[in-house]
């Protein structure tokens, strides 16, 4: 059996705070760690800095999403097996949309992992059909248990890829929205499902920033700065248990810094 978990997107310095300060405590606990690294740089996007922190702190393998391309050091970042950037984007893009790993479980024998990352389209820049996708990747014969971080905004979308999907993979958790949903569970056929995992970042804010920002912009209806929240952090994330390429157990799992 493998257990694994995913972290939800890493938001800034506070995320990147407490993700290096708590997730070294968790590596025990489970054989393989996902962490979204969407939002590690400022906010938006990843950067080398933000990679290493993310790595360095445990994690195995690192997912993007709708901000993959903010920072141009990710492009000299592709190239690391560790990295998986949406897989829906038009051929020829820079890097790979999953990436299969060889993971020791609990009886000590390798077992066949592949984690992929892909971009929902309701309220999001335009990009491929990730339905489609999907069903074009899951055709390879080789990729043992999948694990699916579904980058999305609508709920809609996240629940319909996650009935899709059913059967067919070991985990759907969604991202993107940053705000931990209530309905984890095991989907027909052992597909763990969460809407979306939350985010790892600053407790008090608006899904990151410095309320004083996004509030004024609903005030004023006008563009303001959106600064990244000092203060303590949140982690967020979801544990998936897998045997024999199947779901058979999720739960979420939250942690927060005491006040700073």
């Amino acid at each position: 059996m493998l257990r694994v978990l995913f972290v939800g997107d890493v938001y800034g310095r506070p995320g990147r705070r407490v993700l290096a300060s708590h997730l070294p405590t968790l590596r025990s606990q489970v054989h393989f760690i996902i962490v979204n690294g969407e939002n590690a740089a400022g906010g938006f996007g990843l950067n080398r800095e933000s990679f290493r922190i993310i790595t360095g702190a445990g994690a195995d393998c690192v997912t993007l999403g709708n901000h993959a391309w903010h920072h141009k050091e990710v492009f000299g970042l592709l190239d690391d097996p560790r990295l998986v950037r949406p897989l829906n984007l038009p051929p020829g893009t820079p890097g790979s949309g999953y990436q299969s790993f060889e993971v020791l479980g609990d009886e000590g024998t390798p077992e066949r992992l592949t984690v992929v990352s892909a971009l929902g389209r309701v309220f999001m820049e335009p990009s491929g059909n990730p339905f489609l996708a999907l069903d074009e990747l899951l055709a390879r014969p080789d990729l043992g248990a999948i694990f699916l971080d579904f980058h999305a905004e609508a709920t809609s979308e996240k629940a319909a890829m996650g009935q899709h999907l059913a059967g067919r993979v070991a985990a759907v958790i969604g991202t993107h929205t940053h705000v931990a949903t209530a309905d984890t569970r095991l989907l027909a056929g052992g597909t763990a499902f969460q809407t979306d995992a939350g985010f790892t970042g600053p407790l008090n804010s608006v899904i990151g920033a410095d309320p004083q920002g996004p509030v004024q912009r609903f005030l004023t209806e006008l563009p303001h700065r959106f600064g990244v929240k000092d203060g303590p952090a949140e982690l967020n994330g979801v544990i998936v248990h897998i045997q024999a390429g199947r779901a058979i157990h999720v739960e979420r799992y939250h942690y927060e810094e005491d006040g700073l």
